[in-house]
């Protein structure tokens, strides 16, 4: 009898490492693609100087890019960001209900201030999210990946910046 309690206590804590073992690992494989995504997301908005819609745009190009790599996780976003829940869809819009989900957000900040010669420059700040997800369990939290890009000299689109 002793023999088999013990052996239960083994069994036990092995499935335990594994489990923290196996939820480590998918935890760092979802941040590399989330951070990777980020950062290609940062360099389309600095490459065309902003979030231009329509074809051949920045939103466009992110939106496939995240199409094309399989990315689904949705979550919140802060009121006063630009979100997109449509991937199909090349239009960003303004964030006035803390409960919707996008699949990222996008918030302009003005960085020129009073300076005569920059008066419009900006930055863009962009949120992704990715999912703790285990394989019986399922989707347990979800975590943030934000970045933002250098300073945008006269950005190439109408969207507001987001008050101080």
């Amino acid at each position: 009898m002793r023999s088999s309690i013990g052996g239960v206590w083994l069994i036990g804590l092995v499935v335990t490492f594994m489990l923290i073992f196996v939820s480590f690992l998918s935890l760092s494989i979802s941040y590399n693609k989330v951070f990777k995504i980020k950062n290609e997301a940062l360099t389309f908005i600095e490459k065309y100087e902003g979030l231009k819609d329509g074809n051949k745009g920045s939103i466009q190009l992110i939106n496939n890019y995240l199409l094309y790599n399989n990315y689904n996780t949705m979550f919140t976003c802060e009121i006063g960001d630009y979100g997109n829940r449509n991937l199909s869809s090349t239009n960003l819009e303004l964030v006035n209900n803390k409960k919707e989900k996008y699949y990222y957000c996008i918030s302009k900040k003005n960085t020129g201030g009073s300076a005569v010669n920059l008066p419009n420059r900006s930055k863009y700040f962009v949120t992704f999210f990715f999912n703790l997800n285990l394989p019986v369990i399922g989707n347990l939290l979800t975590f943030r990946v934000t970045g933002e890009t250098i300073d945008i000299n006269f950005p190439a689109d109408s969207l507001q910046f987001k008050p101080q």
